[in-house]
């Protein structure tokens, strides 16, 4: 499998490092407007490849994207310490809607994930220039959503309930930011219900336990971002593997990001929620049982992105 990586900055090289070390390509073309960033990465990968996998790679302009089965979009300004991710709507939108034609008149047939934030509206802004230009459907625009939030709250609940974070069953749902949604009434641990799990007084998950979890989930980002200016290995590592269950058609079920003709009554919106993921894209929607505070916090967060999408016309 190819893979291009458009954006050779602290994601798209950590991605594309996180793909090699991994084996989940044979073959990673990094692109990046800096071109001598850009070889400076490629080459500094490639002599990883005797302690890993042997995985091709290389830099070029974004007709080196040419034959791409996936390109990983991540270029775009970075992250300012104290801003939101919705702040960083109109400069990446501009930046997309020149990246986006140029790697898919490289390759047309390409699947497109996204990790740009605001992720959620870059998905939404991806798949509608990649519709446009290439005729993409909405399935192949995958955006990495909430699979990081998701990732840190099994996490948090595992250490909590002194269980592999593997065996936690528990996603994070809506925007990939404030307005996320930590959905713990569908949550479960082998199988069993969070509640008869966490009936145990040694592992109980309290209403103090709640808030510091959703704050460890929801303020990551936050502190990552003041201790070291950006996050980027964590993501770096979850689209690797969004690469590999493409690659295997795994079918694997992921809380990433795609445009959903319904959100709680907001329409045409992409969001994160579980979906089955395989070699053609986002192949299904799951949806998990939610309260009645939940819903109306998904609904919330749907109705936040809409008004941003709206604002961009998209």
């Amino acid at each position: 499998m190819k893979v291009a990586v458009v954006g050779a900055g602290q994601v798209g090289s950590s991605a594309a490092y996180a793909l090699v070390l991994r084996g989940a390509a044979s073959e990673v073309v990094l692109v990046d407007q800096d071109e001598h960033r850009a070889a400076a990465h490629a080459e500094d990968i490639l002599h990883a490849t005797p302690f890993s996998s042997p995985v091709r790679v290389r830099s070029g302009p974004a007709g080196a994207a040419e034959g791409a089965d996936v390109v990983v979009l991540t270029a775009g300004v970075a992250q300012k310490p104290g801003e939101s991710r919705l702040d960083l709507l109109q400069r990446n939108a501009d930046v997309f809607r020149t990246i986006v034609p140029q790697v898919l008149r490289a390759s047309p047939g390409a699947m497109l994930l996204v990790a740009t934030n605001p992720v959620d509206v870059m998905t939404q802004v991806a798949a509608r220039v990649a519709h446009e230009v290439a005729g993409t459907p909405p399935e192949r625009v995958i955006g990495s959503g909430t699979i990081l939030d998701t990732a840190r709250f099994r996490a948090l609940l595992g250490e909590q309930l002194d269980v592999a974070p593997t065996s936690v069953h528990a996603y994070v749902l809506g925007e990939h930011g404030d307005s996320e949604v930590l959905a713990w009434s569908s949550a479960r641990v082998g199988g069993v219900p969070l509640a008869a799990f966490a009936d145990d007084p040694r592992c109980a998950v309290t209403d103090a336990v709640r808030a510091r979890v959703d704050e460890g989930v929801r303020r990551a980002a936050y502190r990552i971002i003041g201790g070291k200016g950006a996050t980027w290995h964590g993501i770096g590592a979850g689209l690797a593997r969004l690469v590999e269950i493409v690659r295997a058609d795994e079918r694997t079920v992921m809380t990433v990001s795609t445009i959903t003709p319904d959100v709680e009554g907001v329409p045409e919106i992409a969001l994160s929620l579980p979906r089955v993921v395989g070699a053609q894209g986002a192949l299904r929607t799951l949806a998990p049982e939610l309260d009645d505070a939940e819903r109306a916090a998904l609904r919330r967060s749907a109705a936040i992105l809409k008004e941003a999408a709206d604002a961009l016309g998209v």
